[in-house]
């Protein structure tokens, strides 16, 4: 459950901005504020929402995969155009794209899918045991877009294979065959599948 502080400090805006804009949320039916102050969306909200995750998501394949922006290059310019594009654009777009099952970043399209069981954060890898990288935290998208052009940069995406080599202040990691390293805070962003 969320909270208003807790939304106000991870969208960098005012506690009083947060609570006149959750005032006019549940006043519109879309959010339900208990007596405990915990937020919750109601099934017409978490409908909204679901739709706009799945119109970004899709919107980010066809700026990532297509036009070939970086992640966070799609992912900046998906969350400016999924309010102003149409319906008929995003349903021929997904068309197009022969409907993918998750953003760039592993993380699945409403309604197509839901992340896999027994993922573990790279940073917990143990050494010498491969994986695969399945998804890049959905909170890593909103903090951190220079993680993700790192980790675009370092072809540490999914479907690649990682070893974890080395552990110290950082982590040494052989993507596919390749010497990388990454802070202990990029890695802990990363979820793997071992294959063990």
């Amino acid at each position: 459950m969320a909270r208003p502080g807790g939304l106000a400090d991870w969208l960098g805006v005012s506690r009083p901005t947060v609570t006149v804009t959750l005032q006019r949320l549940a006043r519109d039916g879309w959010v339900d504020v208990a007596e405990d102050r915990s937020i919750s969306l109601t099934p017409a909200g978490e409908a909204a929402a679901s739709d706009l995750v799945r119109r970004h998501r899709i919107l980010e394949r066809w700026l990532v995969d297509v036009l070939g922006l970086d992640w966070a290059a799609g992912d900046r310019e998906a969350s400016s155009l999924v309010h102003g594009v149409s319906d008929e654009v995003v349903n021929r777009l997904d068309q197009h794209l022969e409907h993918p099952r998750s953003c760039p970043h592993g993380n699945p399209v409403p309604g197509r899918g839901t992340i896999p069981a027994g993922l573990v954060r790279l940073d917990l890898l143990p050494p010498g045991e491969p994986a695969e990288v399945v998804r890049i935290s959905e909170v890593a998208e909103h903090e951190a877009p220079q993680l993700l052009r790192l980790l675009h940069e370092l072809d540490v995406t999914p479907g690649r294979r990682v070893t974890v080599c080395t552990v110290g202040a950082s982590l040494g990691v052989e993507v596919e065959g390749n010497a990388v390293e990454l802070d202990r805070g990029a890695a802990r962003a990363v979820w793997v599948a071992p294959l063990s």
